[in-house]
């Protein structure tokens, strides 16, 4: 098992794909497709920018890495050590983001949901333009997570500490516990 410096969730450049152990987080914008509707296309790239660049900040504080950003959604990876640093990330990223779109006076808000587990980590793409990525169920499994505000699977509450995992509740759906504050 790599070091966490040495882990893949922190590796940079031209990487040998290998199977390892992560924390997979997809966060999402809702109501993207109706908000882009409504605002020049000048608007809607200035304001997604912004988004971005508020998902890199906190994906940076908490030492995780932004694998790639897909429209209005980001993948980001942590180490399985960092369960803790990548859930509180998560919450905290969900309050600075609904702020700003409600600035902006967007009726988007922030989902994000968080899975852990093996993944083929490394390069992949164009031989001279490959890129970081992670490939597997485990990035499957998270992106299907239903999340109407942040949600983490099973494999992730189990790593939480008590003050964090009180801060979640069992979801109708199995294996999978949203945060109370984000619960009807």
């Amino acid at each position: 098992m790599p070091t966490p410096e040495q882990h893949p969730a922190r590796w940079k450049g031209d990487i040998t794909r290998q199977e390892v152990q992560l924390v997979v987080a997809f966060v999402d914008l809702t109501h993207f497709e109706a908000q882009a509707q409504r605002v020049t296309a000048r608007d809607l790239a200035d304001t997604i920018d912004d988004y971005y660049e508020r998902v890199g900040i906190e994906v940076a504080k908490a030492n995780g890495t932004l694998v790639k950003y897909i429209g209005d959604a980001a993948l980001i990876v942590f180490p399985p050590d960092a369960v803790n640093e990548a859930v509180e990330m998560l919450m905290t990223l969900k309050a600075a983001v609904d702020e700003f779109m409600e600035e902006v006076g967007w009726q988007c808000r922030l989902t994000a949901k968080a899975h852990l587990g093996p993944v083929i980590a490394g390069s992949f793409g164009l031989r001279d333009a490959k890129h970081f990525d992670v490939i597997g169920r485990t990035v499957n499994a998270a992106a299907r997570l239903k999340s109407t505000g942040v949600t983490v699977s099973h494999e992730v509450f189990e790593g939480l500490r008590k003050d964090l995992k009180e801060k979640f509740r069992k979801a109708p759906v199995a294996a999978a516990f949203v945060r109370k504050e984000d619960s009807s």
